[in-house]
């Protein structure tokens, strides 16, 4: 075996240069000064200079360019334009996001040709075509205005907003006042509770809730009893629960015992079906029996009140023309209020003997 088959093959290590092309040749000129090729004329002051010919070759031909160490700096108006018009762009960008075009084709088809903008480009489908519409919003604004709205504002009169009201009776205002005075001292006494209850721990809250849900499970049909022929509307029971109170389609109404649920009286007086009945939050605890201890409403839009030792009305209440729903008494018991389905509910005094609020209900249909 020969020495250069003994020998190791040389690998050339690649070199990579930093800085200037300019500064690295004149390092290596002055590392190596006999590098280079020599040329006449105008190469060797090229030569002198510390730069070989084939850099200066390179200069005129416009390959190389070295400066003087002249640096060019861009000026203040031109790095805020640019940036301003980054801005703008992203802006634009973020808005083209959060603008909702329509679905429909046809509709995005309408909304461009009111932009005065081709309806359709040339292999455009559905999604693109929404895509150029959202980008021609969010450049014109999304409150371009339609010409449909346009012609509709000119043909639609101008709406005068005056303010509305009527002057109530002065039955209301002595109501209202009585209201207040009753509510108001009970609203704080239940906001004290409350604060109450939320500054208790919270194991006590979470126990009081476990043993309520405990209560709840253990809840079973204690007796059953069949009501009336007719479907049973509504029942509630007394304020002391000694009595439950059934309103039937076949406009009865009924008084049972509880818990044994035997029949107490039947309340005749309807001549249509009822939809419901309620006690006076005093009834069965502190108000005479024979006084107005319940009231029920029909389709026919009579009102009536009870006492607890008659089966026949004590009082109607007129003034209905549609059909009364439900009936609610106030927590004083001295106001009850109605509801019609002439889409409107009234609050009567049963002090005053009169009607004191007459709120007509206005809906809104939303398409």
């Amino acid at each position: 075996m020969s020495d250069d088959e003994d020998r190791a093959p040389v690998v050339k290590k690649q070199r990579i240069h930093f800085g200037s092309l300019e500064a690295v040749e004149k390092e290596r000129l002055v590392e190596d000064p006999s590098s280079g090729t020599k040329e006449k004329g105008d190469d060797q002051e090229g030569e002198e200079n510390g730069v070989s010919s084939a850099v200066l070759a390179g200069i005129r031909a416009g390959n190389i360019n070295i400066s003087e160490g002249e640096y060019l700096e861009l000026t203040e108006d031109q790095t805020s334009e640019r940036h301003q018009e980054l801005l703008e762009e992203f802006e634009r960008r973020k808005k083209a996001r959060a603008i909702t075009v329509p679905t429909d084709d046809a509709s995005v088809k309408a909304r461009l040709r009111e932009l005065e903008e081709p309806i359709t480009l040339f292999g455009e489908g559905p999604p693109e075509r929404r895509d150029r519409l959202r980008k021609l919003l969010s450049e014109l604004g999304e409150d371009v205005p339609r010409k449909e709205e346009e012609e509709k504002a000119k043909h639609e009169p101008e709406l005068e907003e005056d303010v509305w009201y009527h002057e109530g009776p002065s039955e209301l205002k002595v109501a209202r006042q009585w209201i207040a005075k009753y509510s108001l001292p009970r609203a704080c006494e239940r906001l004290k509770q409350m604060r109450i209850e939320q500054a208790r721990p919270d194991p006590e809250k979470a126990a009081k809730t476990q043993e309520l849900h405990r209560r709840l499970r253990g809840l079973n049909n204690f007796c059953s009893q069949i009501g009336d022929d007719r479907p049973l509307s509504f029942c509630q029971f007394s304020p002391d629960s000694s009595m439950l109170a059934t309103a039937s389609w076949s406009g009865l109404c009924k008084l049972w015992s509880i818990p044994d649920c035997e029949p107490i009286a039947v309340l005749r007086g309807h001549n249509e079906r009822v939809g419901s009945i309620a006690f006076h939050p005093q009834a069965t605890t502190s108000l005479d029996e024979s006084g107005p201890c319940m009231a029920s409403c029909d389709a026919n839009g009579v009102v009536l009140l009870w006492s607890l030792n008659m089966d026949t009305p004590l009082a109607n209440i007129e003034g209905h023309e549609k059909r009364v729903s439900r009936v609610a008494y106030h927590p004083s018991g001295r106001f009850l209020a109605t509801c019609c389905f002439d889409h409107s509910w009234r609050l009567w005094d049963l002090e005053q003997l009169e009607e004191v609020l007459h709120q007509v209900v206005f809906f809104v249909s939303l398409v």
